[in-house]
C-alpha cells in the first residue's frame, strides 16, 4: 500500500520551505528546482505547483529571477533568494521546528522529558 501524501496546506508550506531553503544556498532555474525537490520523496512537486509558487515569490519579492542564455536549448530562468526571502525563509523553518518538536511530543507522549 503506497502511503498517503500530507493535505495540500501542509505540503504546499513544506514546498515552500524547501524551495526557499534551495534558493538560499544556490541560484537555481526551474527545472533544476524540480530535479532537487524529487530527490526528496516527501517534497517532490509538479511543474504546475512549482512554477506558480516561483511566481508568488518573485511577486512578495521573496525570489528574484533573471533570464541566461543556455548552453543547448532555450534561455534559462534562474531564480534567487532576497533578503526578504532569506528573512522569511528563516521564519518559516523556526516555526516548521517548533510545530515539528510539538507534534512528535503530541503523538509521542511517552518520549517527552517532564
Amino acid at each position: 500500500m503506497a502511503p498517503k501524501k500530507p493535505p495540500t496546506q501542509l505540503r504546499k508550506g513544506a514546498i515552500e520551505l524547501a524551495i526557499l531553503t534551495l534558493l538560499d544556498r544556490e541560484e537555481l532555474y526551474g527545472a533544476e528546482l524540480l530535479e532537487r525537490l524529487s530527490s526528496y520523496p516527501g517534497l517532490a512537486a509538479p511543474s504546475g505547483t512549482v512554477y506558480p509558487l516561483l511566481t508568488r515569490l518573485t511577486t512578495k519579492e521573496l525570489v528574484t529571477s533573471r533570464w541566461e542564455e543556455s548552453p543547448k536549448g532555450p534561455p534559462r530562468k534562474y531564480y534567487s533568494l532576497t533578503p526578504q526571502g532569506r528573512a522569511m525563509r528563516d521564519q518559516l523553518a523556526s516555526d516548521f521546528q517548533q510545530i515539528t518538536e510539538d507534534m512528535l511530543a503530541l503523538l509521542h507522549p511517552e518520549r517527552r522529558t517532564p
